[in-house]
Parts: structure tokens; C-alpha cells; sequence
């Protein structure tokens, strides 16, 4: 397995592998690794011959007062876990190597409509950040495939806008949310749960199902449905930023005859900022 630093390298590599006619995955991550990130390059490696996770903490989706300086950073770690999958390049770039001139002077990347509530909305030019490091790792790698999970699944939606306005000839695949034995999404966040908070917060997952319950028994009144939830979270400890209920291709409020549902929410349990989503077919 690889670990390339610079885009010299990466290039060189690259063509390397294009001359023999291999084709390309790329898993974006921001390390600090789990059993998720591991199924993401699972599902790479199905669609490419050379697999490439990149390893970044990218300063531009942090807002202020985000856990940016906090952020797990365990790049040994995550080697050992790559290396028993397969995976036959880690990219882990310094800032300089993906913003040449600085964060603060970055040609921007923004999509908006997608990006205007819920994360996008909590976390002003979180989206901004995102999409700008996901197209300049496109253009460095230059992927067939890039695998994104769906856990994060306004993000995934966000980047295949993206992918498709900007003409990117990559295919977007999105992988299904690995979760913990009670439920709970595997997030690197989950670290920031103390026993106590960890042992509540599978009542996220719990709440979704339960919505989603209802909606495949015939539930329609979406506005009730989301307000019960709310309220169970709140009663629980949860501080819920959101829980909506919204068409699944494109995050529009549905109406009642909409079959293709996604359910989203977003809350603060303690120091940790929890999201999952189920998506619910009629």
C-alpha cells in the first residue's frame, strides 16, 4: 500500500496505473477511520482495480467554533485498518498540496438549492467547504468512481449535483449506513459521547424507525409525525437542530402521494452533533 503526500507523486502514480488500463475508486474520507469508511472501500474496490482513500481534515466545511482543532486525527491508525483492506494508495495531502494559494483565497465550489437547509442551514458554508475539497480531489485524481456514504445523506446528494453540473466524468456510488449493534450510525463523533450520552443515543435510530413505522403503515400527516418525534428526542436529552420528513431524489417537502421518502435528522447529544436518515419506500 502507498502513502503519497504531494501531487507529484499522485500523478505519477496515477498515470502509472492508466497506462496499464486500470481504472480508479476513490473513498474520500477525514480519517479517524471506522467499520463505515471500511465498507465504503468494500464497495470500491467492486468497481475499480485501484482503490485510493484520501485522508484530509478540511478546514473549510469547520465553521467557527467547530471542533475543527478537536477533530480525531489518527493517521497510523487508519494505515494499519487501510492496509488489511486493499486499498493501494492512501492520499493524505498537507493544506498547501490542496489549497495552493490558502484556505482563505480558494476558488469556491457552491451548489445551492441543495445546500440551503438543514446541515446547510446549521452550518453556514459547511457545503461550500465540502464541494470545494470533493471537486479538488476530483481534479487531482481524476477517479472513474468516487463511493460516499449515506449516512451523510444531504452531502452524497449535494456532490452528485455537483458531479453532474460540473460535467465530472465520475460515477457517484453511495453506500448504506453501517451501524453500531443497538443502531446508533458509526460516526467518528461518536467518540465525544460520554458513557452515559452513549448508552441514550441509539434513541435516534429508534425514532426514525419508528417514523419510518408509520409511514409505511399509511401515515401522512408528515407535520405530526415529525412533531412527536422532536418531542421524544427533546424528553430524552436531545437538543434537535431538525426532523423532516422529505422526498428522497431531492430533499422537497413531499406530498401525500410521494412513495420515495427520506427521513433526516440532525441533533446535539452533550459535545456530540449526531445525524442519521432512513429512507423509506411506499
Amino acid at each position: 500500500m502507498l502513502v503519497i503526500h504531494t501531487k507529484q507523486e499522485l500523478v505519477e502514480q496515477i498515470d502509472e496505473w492508466r497506462q496499464h488500463g486500470d481504472h480508479i475508486a476513490l473513498v474520500p474520507t477525514m480519517g479517524s477511520l471506522h467499520a463505515g469508511h471500511l465498507s465504503l472501500v468494500e464497495l470500491a474496490r467492486e468497481s475499480a482495480e485501484r482503490v485510493i482513500v484520501s485522508i484530509f481534515v478540511n478546514p473549510t466545511q469547520f465553521g467557527e467554533g467547530e471542533d475543527f482543532d478537536e477533530y480525531p486525527r489518527t493517521l497510523e491508525r487508519d494505515k494499519r485498518r487501510l492496509k488489511q483492506s486493499a486499498v493501494d494508495m492512501i492520499f493524505a495531502p498537507d493544506v498547501d498540496t490542496l489549497y495552493p494559494f490558502g484556505p482563505d483565497k480558494a476558488t469556491t465550489v457552491s451548489v445551492p438549492g441543495l445546500t440551503e437547509n438543514f446541515c446547510g442551514a446549521a452550518r453556514p458554508g459547511h457545503f461550500d467547504g465540502v464541494t470545494t475539497v470533493v471537486a479538488r480531489l476530483f481534479a487531482l485524481v481524476q477517479p472513474d468512481v468516487a463511493v460516499f456514504g449515506q449516512k451523510d445523506y444531504q452531502q452524497q446528494l449535494v456532490i452528485r449535483r455537483m458531479t453532474e453540473d460540473l460535467g465530472f466524468p465520475i460515477g457517484i456510488i453511495t453506500g448504506e449506513t453501517i451501524r453500531d449493534d443497538d443502531g446508533l450510525a458509526l460516526s467518528s463523533r461518536n467518540s465525544y459521547l460520554s458513557d452515559d450520552e452513549r448508552a441514550t443515543a441509539p434513541l435516534l435510530y429508534e425514532t426514525l424507525a419508528t417514523v419510518g413505522q408509520e409511514l409505511q403503515a399509511g401515515g401522512r400527516e408528515f407535520a405530526a409525525l415529525e412533531a412527536a418525534a422532536i418531542e421524544r428526542l427533546s424528553e430524552a436529552g436531545f437538543e434537535v437542530d431538525y426532523l423532516s420528513i422529505r422526498r428522497a431524489l431531492n430533499l422537497e417537502i413531499p406530498d401525500r402521494d410521494c412513495d420515495d421518502l427520506v427521513v433526516l435528522v440532525a441533533a446535539q447529544l452533550g459535545g456530540a452533533r449526531l445525524i442519521d436518515n432512513i429512507v423509506v419506500t411506499i
